[in-house]
């Protein structure tokens, strides 16, 4: 029952098969396939192949889809190539379509746990709201972020790095010609969505989009449960939440190598990173149960000034959005303290961002991200349908 309990709390972070392709889009996506992304700019498909989509546990869906690798930017502006899926609902509209490019909470550090990987056997809750977006018309593209599903260590909590990925894979599905016969194309307005660790991309991704991604016609973006400043965040953590503390050192070390997060463990720190690198949440939160962060460093990264330098770097709320945001956060937060979701708030608000608050009062991490993705949507909806929205920043 504790391991179940600790599993919960964990999880709590994230927050039709594929029809066979035939015919010309058979032909299509075997051009695709292996070609080099053309001149290298990010959002470039480098590879892509047919997929599928199922919800849990394992229900087929009326939708097609593909597992993609593209062009990207990672950590310190190199640029990468991540992968991801673009899934489409085989609906029979006509003409162009909505597209929501989706930003997965925590998974893990492991290729196995890639949301890719995850939509594909039905195994991720998370499906759920896509197919929630999918039923309404609207195509959908997530990505499995830097180093998740593809070489290397997963860049977690890099937010610069996560929105690139967020911003990009919304330019793959628009490149894939699939998806394109589906009605996503370059003039397909754009909305950006994710809770917890999908909360920093999708905000980063908000940030970002004006100067990264102009082209992309982003009409709104939610934010749920946002660690928007992990300095903070980091401080506030408890023994209860090390395994997201590891995995966000094991991230900035991957992205920044020369913060050296080898230097600062002892034995029993490097053998728990060591396996953590390769497990998923549920399996990284039992490796770190009982466990402090004293009994596995020699020295603590919170005290040396590179390291709160380059956390500090992905702190959100020191731009504005380039888009209406809707920001939410559970009053009962033990993962994410609510004063953080307020204080992201009122940064996005202070800077002339048109900002659409909802405070979930008694709701921890889980149970506000269950009570908070329908209204999500909705609010989506009618930055699709053109409705204007003045926010509630006064």
């Amino acid at each position: 029952m504790k391991h179940a309990n600790k599993a919960r709390m964990v999880i709590a972070c994230l927050t039709a098969a594929l029809l066979p392709v035939t015919g010309l889009a058979a032909a299509e996506a075997q051009s695709v396939a292996g070609r080099p992304g053309g001149a290298g700019n990010p959002g470039e498909i480098v590879s892509a192949e047919p997929s599928a989509f199922r919800l849990p546990p394992g229900i087929p869906t009326a939708t097609a889809a593909w597992k993609i690798h593209y062009r990207s930017t990672g950590a310190g502006g190199k640029a990468d190539i991540v992968s991801g899926t673009v899934i489409v609902p085989l609906d029979g509209r006509d003409g162009v379509r909505p597209l929501l490019t989706y930003a997965f909470g925590t998974v893990g550090m492991g290729d196995q746990c890639a949301p890719s990987a995850k939509l594909a056997d039905g195994s991720s809750f998370e499906a759920v709201v896509l197919n929630g977006a999918l039923e309404r018309g609207w195509a959908v593209v997530v990505t499995d972020y830097q180093g998740l599903g593809t070489p290397g260590d997963h860049t977690y909590m890099i937010g610069r790095a996560e929105g690139a990925a967020v911003l990009d894979a919304a330019r793959a599905a628009q490149r894939l010609p699939e998806a394109r016969r589906a009605g996503v194309d370059a003039t397909s307005p754009v909305a950006v969505m994710g809770y917890s660790q999908g909360g920093q991309a999708s905000g980063w991704a908000a940030e970002l989009a004006r100067s990264y991604a102009p082209e992309l016609r982003v009409k709104g973006v939610v934010s749920g449960g946002v660690p928007a400043d992990l300095l903070r965040f980091a401080s506030s953590s408890t023994d209860s939440n090390l395994a997201l503390s590891l995995m966000t050192a094991i991230g900035h070390d991957a992205g920044y190598p020369e913060l050296d997060l080898d230097s600062y463990l002892n034995d029993d720190g490097r053998a728990l990173v060591e396996s953590m690198r390769n497990g998923c949440v549920v399996e990284n939160a039992l490796a770190a149960e009982g466990k402090s962060i004293d009994e596995l460093t020699v020295r603590n990264p919170l005290e040396a000034p590179d390291w709160r330098r380059r956390l500090g770097d992905n702190r959100l709320g020191e731009r504005a959005a380039a888009a209406p945001v809707y920001v939410y956060h559970g009053t009962n937060d033990t993962i994410v303290p609510y004063a953080i979701g307020e204080q992201l708030r009122a940064d996005w608000c202070a800077r002339g961002g048109v900002v659409q608050w909802r405070s979930i009062p008694m709701a921890d991490h889980h149970t506000a991200y269950l009570f908070g993705v329908s209204p999500a949507l909705d609010w989506l909806a009618a930055r699709f349908a053109g409705s204007p929205t003045r926010g509630n920043c006064a």
